[in-house]
């Protein structure tokens, strides 16, 4: 049942979304990402680490639509393969970021005082190295994998969903709702749990968009630098390392992984603009 106070998606905020053509776009755009990684064994038409000699430098044909590496691996199975990780890495880290950043948010807004300074203390400390520089650091420190780099861009995105939650928490501590339930005995863990977090949930929901194509970023950067997925895995980020030495005699090497990651990344941004049109007409405290 839903708490008094929640915001939600109204008909007429839905209706204002299904007009926005920009967010049905992004949203189209990002739920082919979302299906190419579900379904990337069942879309690629070859292996996309098995290396054919014969094949190398094949420019765009009939045979491979994208063309081929140095390798003679096909573009497109590498590119579907390489979205595969982008969008686990942007999904997971995001989950990480407001496993951590959530709850220290709603201690830091709800209870104030030295929580509120302990925690903030702390969010200021991350927030002075620059997102990506913290992440390239945090990978560094763990070692070169997938898994460390979504670690690494998980927590370097904790600081954001942290200031998110507690902007959110302070504010809506002092509802009458929430006044309401104190006065009827609700405890700190049903005021939060049932009156707060609810009514935050559409400001996490704009942030969430905003950290998943910040998170793919971040790991076509760590790929790119050696720190990411280790080649012969396919990314996005390795085929852009990978295509360095090539972009004369075979640019598409480079054009095709180039456009990947701009298509995703302004696709949840899209996406995300339109959310925040629906779901926070305040214009969000991002």
């Amino acid at each position: 049942m839903r708490t008094a106070g929640t915001r939600t998606a109204s008909s007429p905020g839905l209706r204002a979304l299904r007009k926005n053509r920009l967010a049905l776009t992004g949203a189209a755009i990002a739920a082919v990402f979302v299906l190419a990684a579900l379904f990337a064994p069942l879309l690629t038409p070859y292996d996309p680490a098995r290396p054919d000699f014969a094949d190398a430098l094949a420019p765009p044909g009939a045979a491979h639509w994208l063309g081929t590496d140095d390798l003679g691996r096909d573009q497109l199975s590498r590119i579907v393969y390489g979205a595969r990780a982008s969008m686990q890495v942007g999904v997971v880290a995001v989950v990480l970021a407001f496993l951590v950043g959530v709850p220290l948010g709603l201690l830091a807004g709800y209870y104030g005082k030295f929580a509120d300074s302990a925690v903030s203390r702390l969010t200021d400390t991350m927030l002075a190295f620059p997102f990506l520089v913290l992440a390239v650091g945090l990978a560094a420190v763990l070692g070169p994998s997938l898994t460390n780099a979504t670690i690494a861009i998980g927590i370097s995105q904790i600081p954001a969903v942290i200031r998110i939650t507690r902007a959110e928490t302070l504010r809506l501590k002092h509802a009458d709702y929430v006044a309401a339930a104190i006065a009827n005995g609700g405890g700190d863990g049903t005021v939060l749990g049932r009156h707060i977090l609810p009514n935050a949930t559409s400001a996490l929901i704009v942030q969430a968009t905003v950290g998943i194509p910040a998170a793919i970023i971040g790991e076509a950067l760590l790929s790119f630098l050696g720190l990411g997925v280790q080649p012969p895995d396919p990314s996005l980020g390795v085929m852009l390392s990978g295509a360095q030495s090539f972009l004369a005699p075979a640019p598409w090497m480079a054009v095709f992984p180039g456009l990947a990651i701009v298509a995703a990344t302004l696709a949840f941004n899209l996406l995300g603009d339109g959310l925040r049109d629906v779901l926070d007409p305040r214009g969000g405290t991002r």
